[in-house]
């Protein structure tokens, strides 16, 4: 008699159920990062300002708003990679800036090809909130050009295909196991 092995079917069958549920899990996820990206685009369309995040749960609303903050000193010079307005590479110069209540605050001056730090002490800076969160100045500061606008499309959105994909290896380990199921059972005639 030809009989169908219990406990290695119920473990590909979990398997399986479990594959769907996460395929399930990314299209909600999908849901969400499209009315999360809806939000920061609203938010770059408005011009009001808001204020500096001051918890991580404010950080999520705050993102690509414009805001304001005055930056009594300034220390730690760096540069990231980056671009300009333009769309140009080159390099985004970061300083960390100490607000009027003694937050640190990471606020990128501006953009240029040249590496060596630019002099800024400090001022009122007014921009862009992006993730980091890190305040990019508009206009740009201590003789820089502008860097690229933060823009929310540069967030990744793969809630799709990692959905397709957790799908297709459901369908895939059920093809397996019932090439799998067939073998044996010829093997045993």
């Amino acid at each position: 008699m030809k009989r169908i092995p219990i406990l290695p079917t119920l473990i590909v069958l979990v398997a399986v159920a479990y594959m769907i549920h996460l395929g399930f899990w990314q299209l909600e996820r999908l849901a969400e990062k499209q009315a999360m990206l809806a939000r920061y685009e609203a938010a770059q369309t408005s011009d009001a300002e808001v204020r500096w995040p001051d918890s991580p749960e404010a950080v999520e609303r705050s993102l690509y708003h414009r805001t304001r903050i005055e930056c009594r000193t300034a220390a730690g010079e760096t540069t990231l990679s980056g671009r300009n307005a333009k769309g140009e590479a080159g390099l985004a110069h970061v300083a960390t800036c100490r607000d009027a209540e003694g937050g640190e605050r990471q606020v990128v001056l501006g953009w240029s090809r040249d590496p060596t730090a630019p002099v800024w002490a400090g001022g009122v800076v007014t921009g862009w909130i992006a993730p980091g969160p890190r305040l990019v100045a508009d206009p740009p500061l201590a003789g820089l050009e502008a860097n690229a606008k933060p823009d929310p499309k540069d967030i990744p959105n793969n809630h799709l295909a990692y959905a397709v994909q957790w799908f297709l290896f459901a369908g895939v380990a059920l093809v397996i196991y019932a090439l799998a199921l067939r073998k044996r059972m010829r093997e045993r005639k």
